[in-house]
């Protein structure tokens, strides 16, 4: 018995002296937060969706007031709340652009052959293991909404064409879409870019355009047409070098509409815009 209460007050004794420890410690090493980072918090959208660059809202508050980062670095935000928060830290606004999610294929469900009907899991994951869900284009997107499920600010929807369409004033360029997409079409480009590659068949020629309509067929209309090294032709397909001159006469000889000048929303006609095709000379 005596050994227990021994053993008993050691271990009190133990635990008193770290205890001890630990709030000397405390005093001596604590470190201050600046107020101010709770009052930017709340000034902040509370998406916690990355696209400043940080891990999350708390963290992009921390860098303002450390003077880090600047308020307009957080394109969700508004303007006004932009002007908010550096009025509030006496600091300028700062600039970042806007980002949003672009989709590498225009093969929608009118345009892609069908080589057998599939039947299983309505997921673009689960097609993609079973001879791509039985379409003749195995590099193009799959139309079951994975991206549309995952995207957490819900501005993705599938259009008639079991396409997804990115709600551009919405899209906080998370990264979701790119992260679930089995095939990697999803990119996060600049919204200022509007020349966008919609193929990404490996194909050439009529074997592309056979398996589908609006397949790059590798033709180099669209390099030859913009400034030279705007766009080169990589394995078949356009790569946009330069993409902040690239001209929107780069389309207009297009055959398919494989490249297109995108305002706003991808995949949604544009008031006034000719088809692709109407517009070959």
């Amino acid at each position: 018995m005596a050994e227990v209460v021994t053993a008993g007050t050691i271990m009190a004794g133990v635990a008193l002296f770290f205890g001890i420890v630990l709030a000397i410690a405390n005093l001596k090493l604590r470190v201050e937060e600046d107020p101010r980072i709770d009052v930017v918090e709340e000034k902040l959208p509370g998406s916690n969706c990355g696209a400043c660059g940080m891990p999350g809202c708390r963290a992009f508050a921390e860098a303002l007031v450390g003077e880090s980062a600047t308020p307009g670095m957080c394109t969700v935000n508004s303007a006004d709340g932009i002007e908010d928060i550096a009025g509030f830290l006496g600091v300028a606004a700062g600039f970042a652009e806007k980002r949003v999610a672009r989709l590498a294929c225009a093969g929608g469900s009118s345009s892609v052959r069908q080589m057998a009907a599939y039947e299983g899991i309505s997921s673009c994951r689960a097609a993609h293991v079973v001879a791509a869900g039985g379409r003749a284009c195995a590099w193009g997107c799959l139309g079951l909404g994975d991206c549309e499920v995952a995207c957490t600010f819900d501005v993705i929807t599938m259009n008639a064409d079991d396409l997804p369409v990115v709600e551009p004033e919405g899209c906080t360029a998370c990264g979701d879409c790119v992260d679930i997409c089995p095939l990697n079409l999803f990119s996060i480009q600049p919204l200022a870019d509007q020349l966008i590659v919609q193929c990404s068949s490996p194909l050439r020629g009529e074997t592309a355009t056979a398996t589908c309509h609006v397949a790059c067929d590798a033709c180099g209309r669209c390099a030859a047409d913009a400034p030279t090294g705007v766009i080169e032709m990589v394995d078949g397909l356009p790569v946009i070098k330069l993409p902040a001159v690239a001209p929107e006469k780069a389309t207009f000889r297009c055959p398919t509409g494989a490249i297109a000048w995108v305002e706003g929303e991808q995949f949604q006609p544009q008031p006034g815009a000719l088809e692709p095709r109407r517009r070959y000379a």
